[in-house]
This record gives C-alpha cells, sequence and structure tokens, in this order.
C-alpha cells in the first residue's frame, strides 16, 4: 500500500490530458479526484464557449472555490488529485497557500499539439480557438518547489508510473 499523496494538482493548458493523468493517478493511490473544470461558474462557460478567454477576474471566484476543496481534503487528512489549468504562479500560490505540501505535476504540450487535441475533443465547451491565450497566459512552474514537468505526448500509463514513482520517492524523503 502507497503512502497517500496529501494533494496533487495536475496542470497545464487545455488538452494536454489533466484529466485522464488526474484521474489515473487518483486511482492508483485511492484517492478523491477533482475536475476543476466542474466548478467554473456558468458565465465562465458561457464565455469560453462564445471563444472568449478568461481573465484573472473571471477566475477569482473559481480559483477561491478549489483552495476551499482542497483545503477541506487537507483537513480531513484524505488524499487528492486535482485537475486544474493552474496557468499563472499566483494561482498555483494560491491553491498551495490552501493545502500543506500540495504538489503539482505539468503536463508540457506544444501549441500545435494543444490545438489538435482541443479540436479533437468531442463535446468540450473550450473552443480550439482559444488555445493560443493558454499559452499567452501560461507561467510555467519551472524552478517552483513541488513539481514535476512531464511530456504529455507521452502514453497515459507511462506517465501515471511517472508521477507515482516521484511521488513515492518525495513521500519517503519527507518521512
Amino acid at each position: 500500500m502507497r503512502a497517500p499523496v496529501p494533494a496533487l494538482v495536475v496542470m497545464g493548458v487545455s488538452g494536454c490530458g489533466k484529466s485522464e493523468l488526474g484521474r489515473g493517478v487518483a486511482g492508483r493511490y485511492g484517492a478523491a479526484f477533482i475536475e476543476a473544470d466542474e466548478f467554473h461558474p456558468a458565465e465562465n462557460v458561457d464565455k469560453m464557449r462564445r471563444g472568449t478567454p478568461l481573465d484573472d477576474a473571471d477566475r477569482a471566484g473559481w480559483l477561491a472555490l478549489l483552495a476551499d476543496k482542497l483545503r477541506d481534503a487537507s483537513t480531513r487528512g484524505e488524499p487528492a488529485v486535482m485537475a486544474c489549468s493552474a496557468l499563472k504562479a499566483r494561482y498555483r500560490d494560491q491553491l498551495r497557500a490552501a493545502a500543506p505540501g500540495l504538489r503539482f505535476v505539468f503536463l508540457e504540450l506544444s501549441r500545435d499539439a494543444a490545438a489538435e487535441r482541443v479540436a479533437n475533443r468531442p463535446g468540450h465547451y473550450m473552443p480550439p480557438s482559444l488555445v493560443d491565450s493558454q499559452f499567452a497566459a501560461l507561467e510555467p512552474p519551472c524552478g517552483e518547489p513541488g513539481v514535476l514537468t512531464v511530456d504529455a505526448t507521452a502514453p497515459r500509463e507511462a506517465l501515471v508510473e511517472q508521477v507515482l514513482a516521484w511521488l513515492d520517492q518525495a513521500l519517503t524523503e519527507e518521512v
């Protein structure tokens, strides 16, 4: 049995595979999975459907709610894995403040690959026209503590194994 990760955010631009990887890691850890997209208010979803990028003001309440979700899980001592874009350093800092020991996995992906994936994703409200705005907002987490950067084009199971090995090592070092 693995030691549970306190909290993990799988992050990156739209189309990078956050949800798939997050579900895979959560399933292997027996952690709750939190899909951040499910907590966008209707106004944000409508705005994105119309092809208008979200700004910091649009994301403020959403991020506060996500921080509360992580804080609640942390307070209960329950492991949680969240799929969330967390594009800017200040967004990640807000989430870190809510959950001590929070770690991030950054799914790195090229603009072209993201655009292709988003274009081929049926039923999602994020149109391919917004991929450029995701990259414009992205502040890669290079050099931030508790971050693993992975190649989003690698096979999902290989990524799950890579993340699990990294978490196991990090948790062993903390003991």
